[in-house]
């Protein structure tokens, strides 16, 4: 009989599933092998379930009443119950199958044949080889109590149960200060010490708590409340518990008052922020890691024992907040990195060494040159930069335009105040801004990679002043792919070949930018003289360091100079502004009022990577603010 192609079914046997372990034990069990009897019932209807932590009282006796072994104490046992979580611990496979058929409060009794106990084939339990685990035996087993778990250490050295869930989703971590309710017993029962008159302060990570218990508080929300079961492994000296020898296994009672949010800005406890005050938001998604325009309140103390207050927007700017953009400079480098990681309402005590702080910054009256300062901050808001989605091209290059021009303005002025990294900057993030601009034909293409090739080149001479000669070429030759003819680019690179002592690139350079713009050849003869120059003391240099090297006979020494090799990277001293054209600067209002008269600063600038610590202090050590 034919079959319709249609109705046609093929059949593909299925793939068995792996029986699991604890599936294959349980195959083990085989009528009369385990009989359970009840000795006193249990409260309510739920039983243990996988995941649950149960706690037990287990007493071994063989079936002539003998006792094997025991938690109770009048069995000769410790007192201290036992402890499991259920499809996770080692257990017995009688004690496997019975457990989760009992309810709290209910005491039974296991008959349990060897082959389901200690006696089992590859048993995960071990037992000392005096115990009779090939007898059949009693297990009288008094279910304490269960209830879910969270296991923190793989060896159950650590296991934490909720008793009423906290509030949001951070939990403390290093260094962190916390709060909390805090009182220990032992794993019988005994009060060890109770926090319950005042909550205990401490610093997370620094050992001021046994290492189980700071294991339990790292994974609980504010507010919370929770049992942490600490095993003796896990039992270290600390302040709050001086003595841990004889307890094997301490329970502790905690409720999460409050922490505050510490950061270490720089890693080595010099720069600290702590948040006093949540904000709004998500972090780091609301923060101001962009550059932005930002208004604060701070108060401004020396960091001593009087703690006396040398500034305060609320009082010395007429209640007015500061207002400032990020990323120019106008405030201190620590105060800046601090509120790029602060949420909209969120307030933050800073504690910053003089180097973060004034000792190179305008510094205000009374403030003394080394003075380590706190700052007070709360961040009001801050408004984001501008977004090109969705206008066209027009739009957006006048736009870029106008935005180009206050960025060379400032990053001019930050170039000649020798802040090269932040100037830099400035022109790097219009330039990442220019990665969503796409023109759409010739004439736009055009427009689009003349304000590019500005911007590049001003990258440029701010790599060729940090000595970073190599990064310099590669921002010029960014302009020469788009433009092979483009003389400034070409003469900037060739300073930046020189200066990297590659002479024989620069001489070509030079020599090009005569053969594409007469006009240029004042520029690359001066260029060329002073390369030759370079040539020579590098020669010159060279045959004295190894004058007479050569000379002496076979077996002789020869006296070789041991002068430091002199540097030569420098510039041409007539090297064109970095901007297209001299533009006129306004400068940037000094951070407070009373610094109006102090000194300008550059050393700290120089060495500012600030985008780089603020991501580095959050984990995020590949990514730049954008």
């Amino acid at each position: 009989m034919a079959l319709d192609e249609d109705a046609a079914q093929v059949y593909s046997p299925q793939k068995k599933k792996v029986p699991s372990d604890e599936e294959k034990r349980k195959k083990k069990i085989v009528p009369g092998s385990l009989m359970k009897a009840l000795m006193r019932p249990g409260g309510g209807e739920a039983t243990p379930t996988d995941g649950d932590q149960v706690i037990y009282h287990c007493t071994v006796r063989t079936l002539d009443g003998v006792v094997v072994e025991s938690t109770r104490s009048e069995n000769g046992g410790k007192g201290i119950p036992v402890r499991h979580v259920l499809g996770k611990s080692k257990m017995i496979l009688g004690l496997l199958e019975g457990i989760p058929t009992m309810l709290k409060g209910e005491v039974a009794m296991f008959k349990i044949k060897p082959q389901l106990h200690y006696g089992e084939d590859d048993c995960p339990v071990a037992v000392p080889t005096t115990f009779p685990k090939d007898d059949e035996l009693h297990f009288e087993i008094e279910m304490i109590e269960f209830s879910k778990a969270k296991v923190i250490t793989d060896d159950f050295g650590v296991v934490k149960k909720v008793i009423d869930e906290g509030q949001g989703w951070e939990s403390p971590r290093e260094p962190y200060e916390v709060k909390a309710w805090i009182s220990a017993k032992s794993g019988d029962g005994e009060l060890i010490f109770s926090h319950t008159q005042e909550p205990y302060f401490f610093t997370y990570g620094r050992s001021e708590v046994p290492k189980g218990l700071e294991m339990g508080i790292g994974t609980m929300a504010r507010e919370e409340k929770a049992v942490i079961y600490v095993t003796d492994r896990y039992l270290t000296t600390s302040p709050l518990m001086p003595v841990v020898e004889g307890f094997k296994e301490v329970h502790f009672e905690v409720e999460l008052i409050h922490f505050i949010q510490v950061r270490d800005m720089l890693g080595d406890g010099r720069l600290m922020k702590r948040r006093l005050c949540d904000g709004k938001g998500e972090f780091p998604m609301d923060c101001p890691l962009h550059d932005s325009v930002l208004r604060v309140h701070y108060k401004g103390m020396l960091l001593n024992e009087e703690k006396r207050v040398f500034y305060d927007t609320r009082v010395d700017n007429n209640g007015r907040p500061l207002e400032f953009s990020s990323g120019e400079g106008m405030v201190p480098e620590g105060f800046e990195m601090c509120v790029r990681l602060m949420l909209p309402g969120e307030i933050a005590l800073v504690t910053s060494p003089p180097d973060y702080a004034y000792d190179n910054f305008a510094r205000p009256a009374g403030v003394p040159e080394g003075a380590h300062i706190q700052w007070e901050i709360e961040l009001i808001g801050f408004d984001m930069p501008k977004d090109w989605t969705g206008m066209n091209f027009q739009s957006i290059m006048e736009d870029a335009e106008k935005i180009r021009g206050t960025v060379c303005i400032q990053g001019n002025r930050l170039f000649k105040e020798e802040k090269f990294e932040l100037a830099k900057a400035k022109y790097e993030k219009v330039l990442r801004e220019f990665n969503h601009v796409n023109p759409q034909d010739d004439e736009e293409g055009k427009v689009f990679s003349e304000t590019r090739n500005l911007l590049n080149l001003n990258v440029a001479a701010c790599f060729l002043k940090m000595g970073e000669c190599r990064k310099s070429i590669e921002a010029c030759n960014k302009v020469i792919d788009t433009n092979p003819v483009h003389v400034k680019a070409l003469y900037r690179r060739g300073m930046a070949y020189m200066a990297a002592g590659d002479f024989e690139e620069a001489k070509s350079d030079f020599r090009m930018m005569t053969k594409i713009d007469k006009s240029s050849e004042p520029d690359a003869t001066a260029a060329l003289l002073k390369l030759k120059q370079k040539e020579q003391e590098v020669k010159k240099k060279a045959q004295k360091q190894f004058k007479g090297l050569f000379d002496k006979k076979p077996g002789e020494i020869a006296d070789v100079g041991s002068e430091n090799r002199d540097q030569i990277i420098n510039e041409n001293e007539n090297e064109r502004s970095i901007g297209e054209n001299d533009a006129d600067e306004d400068v940037a209002e000094d951070f407070h009022d009373a610094a109006n008269d102090a000194p300008r600063m550059g050393l700290l600038y120089r060495l500012w990577p600030t985008g780089a610590r603020l991501f580095s202090a959050i984990g995020l050590q590949r990514c730049s603010i954008l």
